[in-house]
């Protein structure tokens, strides 16, 4: 009986670990990219110059403007 109680014990510990881990990282790289966002003004004139485009810095300034404003939108929650 001691040894089926153990068992179960630590498949759930490692369960609560998984779970646990699996958000604690998610909120670190949450924030990561928050704090550190992936492209900046310098790489989106880089991309538009590729793309053929002469980016004018008022074009630059208006494309970060909606990506900080699409990055920083609250995610809507589905209610069941």
């Amino acid at each position: 009986m001691n040894t089926w109680i153990w068992i179960v014990i630590v498949i759930v510990a490692l369960l609560a670990g998984v779970a646990l881990g699996f958000f604690i990282a998610r909120r670190y790289m949450m924030k990561y990219l928050q704090d550190n966002p992936p492209i900046n003004e310098e790489m989106l004139r880089i991309m538009m110059m590729q793309m053929g485009q002469k980016p004018s810095q008022k074009k630059i300034n208006q494309m970060m403007s909606q990506m900080n404003k699409a990055s920083t939108k609250p995610e809507k929650k589905i209610k069941k």
